[in-house]
């Protein structure tokens, strides 16, 4: 490149362009189109089709119809196995004892949150183990149907249904269990007017905490669950004393549980 000539006569270095910016700005408007690419390009709109499946799978509508496809098949399943039958047939002979109670007690609860009724279960739990060991299959068995029961509804349910609580009895049943759990649950084991597993659902959707749950639910259903232990354990013998007794312990609370409800039913509707 010539010299420039400057007006005194002398001569100038020629000072070179900044052509070097222009590659340089070429990459970054690549970069950007890359980018614009990247963002408006099948991988991000798989990875939003991918979060909004997350979002729907976790909403609250979808896990109640998770619970209520999986108490369809545990009752599917209770229908297809027959587990009174357990109240003729024998154990297996390879299984006996503390073991045999151990799978007992399991299958137990897995029936209850099935919806297979608790003094059938208790019945079959005297006649194959008599009556300590059916008390304490029984018993362990009952709290564990209700602990699995009120984990799934918490964690399934609850979110869903406690916006639909808005009828006067259930207000009054949320409200009773929400603040006074323990008392209210242990009430609703003694007297047997509640099914057992709509007390599991209606305090899985309450706000009552797992441990007044669970410690209620042991201590009420002791005696309930001994007296048909009992009553299954005698049963061969129905007018020996032991069985006559059993079945006064389970005809007296039932009784006793119809005049308590019917007192409420009066109360709620007078108020």
């Amino acid at each position: 490149m010539p010299a420039a000539t400057n007006r005194s006569g002398g001569t100038a270095k020629a000072t070179p362009r900044a052509t070097v910016t222009e590659p340089a700005l070429a990459v970054s408007e690549s970069a950007v189109a890359v980018s614009e690419v990247a963002i408006s390009g099948p991988a991000f709109a798989r990875r939003g089709f991918a979060a909004r499946s997350v979002a729907v799978l976790l909403s609250p509508y979808a896990r109640l119809s998770l619970l209520l496809l999986l108490l369809a098949g545990g009752a599917g399943c209770v229908l297809a196995f027959a587990p009174q039958q357990l109240l003729t047939r024998q154990l297996p002979p390879g299984i006996g004892g503390l073991a045999a109670a151990t799978v007992f007690a399991v299958g137990y609860g897995l029936c209850t949150v099935a919806f297979v009724p608790r003094p059938l279960l208790n019945l079959a739990a005297g006649a194959l183990f008599g009556s300590p060991l059916g008390l304490t299959s029984a018993l362990a068995g009952t709290v564990f149907g209700a602990g699995l029961a009120f984990v799934l509804g918490r964690a399934l349910g609850q979110d869903a249904l406690r916006p639909l609580l808005r009828g006067r009895w259930l207000r009054a049943a949320d409200g009773q269990l929400s603040r006074h759990g323990f008392r209210s649950m242990l009430a609703a084991r003694l007297f047997p007017g509640v099914p057992f597993w709509a007390a599991n659902y209606c305090a899985a959707v309450s706000r009552m905490r797992l441990t007044p749950f669970l410690l209620a639910t042991a201590l009420g259903s002791v005696p309930n669950t001994a007296a048909y232990a009992v009553a299954g354990a005698r049963a061969s013998a129905p007018t020996s004393p032991a069985f006559l007794i059993a079945m006064a312990c389970i005809a007296v609370p039932a009784l006793a549980g119809t005049w308590v409800a019917w007192r409420k039913r009066h109360h709620l509707n007078g108020s």
